[in-house]
């Protein structure tokens, strides 16, 4: 028996897009209006939300719809979608990774406002050595005329590299004797991503801060080897000498049945190259 015009329904992926959205991106998930995603004309989501069908949209296993993009970044273009403007917290690291969302998204003035701003007596061949215009600090205008200074002729940069580890040994009785060699687990480089490629070249790891500018500083590259005096050498071939250190360090027992003692420290080396 046929059903009645008015019983047959309409397929979902026909339906038009709802007021409220929910949005799956890279596994974060955010609730907008479809204005808000429409908002920007001829950008990549207005292009999405601006369909008569929802059928071509990827969604996830719940039915939201899905963008795979960086989750937490999307936040950002959010916001600047509401009403254009862009507000990003002090120190934010993740500028440059925010303008590649940003050219994703077909957001052209929000590409703008990310990009790096380069003074008259700059240009894009001495970008390297310029210093990060995010991270001021009370001492910048000191640590501006020290550490920032012009590129010599044979186009290595001043600065500072700062090398931080965790070490670690064992005081035990008199036989144990191999139990008082030094143990150091990682070898920390802090500084301009410039001069740390410089002197160390394929020995440094960035996986805990990738596509980080070369103008830009981090805190989050390591070695790949352990041994401090490899890590001097270096910075001593590079043209660095060493300004300042300091160091900490604490006493615990290994074992409640031994007389073992760990020590342990914390010791930076601050290098300099005029």
């Amino acid at each position: 028996m046929a059903l009645p015009d008015n019983a047959v329904s309409r397929p979902v992926e026909d339906l038009s897009f709802p007021e409220i959205i929910e949005l799956n991106v890279g596994g974060q998930v955010y609730i907008t209006r479809v204005s808000t995603l429409t908002s920007v004309p001829d950008s990549l989501l207005w292009e999405m939300f601006s369909q008569k069908s929802t059928s071509s949209l990827a969604r996830d296993t719940r039915g939201r719809f899905f963008v795979d993009r960086d989750g937490f970044l999307f936040r950002y273009i959010l916001d600047y979608m509401r009403d254009g403007q862009l507000v990003l917290p002090e120190h934010f690291p993740e500028r440059g990774r925010l303008q590649r969302e940003a050219e994703f998204f077909h957001l052209p003035e929000l590409v703008k406002l990310l990009a790096p701003k380069l003074t008259k007596q700059s240009s894009l061949g001495d970008e390297g050595c310029q210093s990060d215009p995010e991270d001021p600090s009370p001492g910048a205008d000191v640590a501006r005329s020290l550490g920032a200074a012009p590129c010599s002729s044979d186009g290595k940069c001043s600065g500072f590299i700062t090398i931080g580890y965790r070490g670690s040994y064992t005081l035990g009785r008199d036989s144990q004797t191999d139990a008082k060699f030094r143990r150091v687990a990682r070898i920390m480089v802090c500084g301009k991503t410039s001069l740390a490629k410089e002197v160390f070249g394929e020995t440094l790891n960035e996986s805990r801060d990738p596509d980080r500018p070369p103008e830009r500083y981090t805190a989050r590259f390591y070695l790949k080897f352990t041994f401090l005096e490899q890590a001097f050498d270096r910075l001593a071939d590079a043209g660095f000498h060493m300004v300042a250190c300091n160091s900490t360090g604490t006493c615990a027992f290994a074992h409640e049945q031994t007389d073992d003692k760990i020590w342990t420290s914390y010791t930076e080396y601050v290098f300099f190259r005029e």
